[in-house]
This record gives structure tokens, sequence and C-alpha cells, in this order.
């Protein structure tokens, strides 16, 4: 009787199960610094209180979401926290308030500073945090737009021009010289310098002086209910108005059709 093939046997090292560890997202730390927070009003009173303890008439809550509800928040000069329910023994109640519309809180109080900066209801509507830094930084940008739409103004040419100042002054742009156009741009960029950017990179605004020019000079017409352009010589309809919608902005939407393309080439030709 023939054996039976036996299988050879293999011993396998034992596999060794990795895990990874799943690190807790760090929260941000709270810098220590002096603080100084702001009446957001204009106003500087010589006193101003801000509410430090909740109340009925005045709540001072603030919603948890780790735990998932309202908190009560307590201003104490002697406890590590604003939280009325982490306050330990006998809590020394303080007043927040405001000399000439500000207070400054030294880095040592930072239960202070976290009531203020964090958790108080009223922050950024009755006040808000002064931050020298993101002012600068603001200022900052703000002078490089500004000198941005200083620098487009300079190099833009009357056309142009003329079409983003009739944005601004209507018809009266026909009255001023180039030297006059020029100025008053200028003035307009350095006053308002986002609106001025968006006017020079919009087609549209070239578009529109166009057809308030073809109309000035008879080539077109606009009908006294704003409703329909007409041609000048055969009073023939060139294009209807939406509903709701600019004339000259339709005019200049109609000009970017083939159709229109060909009547805009027209009326360039007849303006200059």
């Amino acid at each position: 009787m023939a054996k039976k093939a036996t299988a050879n046997q293999v011993e396998v090292a034992p596999q060794k199960t990795i895990i990874k560890k799943v690190q807790a997202p760090v929260k941000p730390s709270f810098a220590f610094k002096d603080r100084t927070y702001v009446l957001n009003n204009g106003k500087s009173p010589l006193i101003y209180t801000l509410p430090s303890k909740h109340s009925q008439r005045k709540p001072l809550l603030y919603f948890d979401k780790e735990v998932g509800y309202n908190r009560e928040l307590r201003y104490a000069t002697n406890q590590p926290t604003p939280f009325a329910d982490e306050q330990k023994g006998t809590s020394t109640l303080g007043r927040i308030v405001l000399r000439n519309g500000q207070i400054t809180v030294p880095k040592e109080q930072v239960a202070l500073q976290k009531l203020l900066s964090v958790y108080h209801p009223f922050k950024d509507k009755l006040y808000y945090e002064f931050d020298p830094v993101g002012i600068s930084e603001n200022e900052l940008d703000w002078i490089e737009l500004e000198l941005k739409a200083l620098t487009a103004a300079r190099d833009m040419d009357v056309e142009e021009a003329e079409a983003i100042l009739r944005v601004e002054f209507g018809s009266k742009v026909t009255e001023l010289s180039s030297s006059e156009l020029k100025r008053d741009l200028m003035i307009f960029a350095k006053r308002n310098p986002t609106l001025f950017i968006d006017l020079a990179t919009d087609e549209n605004v070239q578009l529109r002086n166009i057809g308030v020019k073809a109309c000035e000079a008879g080539i077109i017409t606009l009908s006294p209910d704003q409703r329909t352009f007409n041609y000048g010589e055969t009073n023939r309809k060139l294009l209807t108005v939406p509903f709701n919608e600019h004339p000259y902005s339709a005019l200049a939407s109609f000009f970017k059709t083939d159709e229109g393309m060909e009547v805009y080439k027209v009326i360039n030709k007849k303006l200059y």
C-alpha cells in the first residue's frame, strides 16, 4: 500500500502589528502679552463699564462646542479662569472699566484677557482688541494697492481714462481736457484704488464708453424709455434692452456678439 506524502510544515515568524498613533490636534496657545481693548463706536467716554458677570438683564454666556451647552462667564480677580463652573472657593468679583474709551490689560491678568479676547459676547460689537501689527499690515496692503492704482492711472491713455471717469462723472467728462482727465483719474485712483482697479480690468467699461459716445454723436440713439437702441440715420432698431438691465451694459454685451462686433467696428470708424 502506497504511503501518503506528508506536507512539509513551515514555521512563520509572528507578525508585529503596527499601530499608528494619532496625535490629537494641538490647540493654539494664548500669547502672553499686554493687550488693549477699545470701544468701536468711535466714542471715548470718561468711564464705560462692560458687563463682567452673568445676569438675567445682561446675559454673559459662552457656548462651548466641546461640552455642547452655554457656560456662565464671570470675571473674578482671584480666579485663573473666566468660567464660573471652573472657579473654586470664594470669588472676588472685578469690574471691567474702560477709561476714555479703552482699557489696557497687562499680560499677568490672563483670565481677564481670555474673557475679553475670546469669550465675551460683546467682543467686536461694543469693543474690539487693538492690534497694532494687524493695523500696520492693513495699512501696508492699502498703500501697495494705492500705488498699483496710481501706476495704472499714470500709464493709461486718454480713451481708457475717459471710459473710467465716465462711470464716476457721467457725460461731464466730455468737457474735460486731456490734462484734466489725467488729473481727475489720478485723484480717483488715490481715493478709491479698489474700485479703480475693478473698472480698469473690466472690459465692459470701455465698451459702455463707446456706446455713450456713439449716442452723443448721434450714430445710434436711445429711446426716451431707455428700452431700445436705434440706428441714428435710419431709425432702424438695433437692440432691445432686456428688462431690469442698464441700457449701456446691455449694449456692451451686444458688442461682444458676432453681430455686435460688426456694429462696433462701424461705430469705431465713425467716431475716430
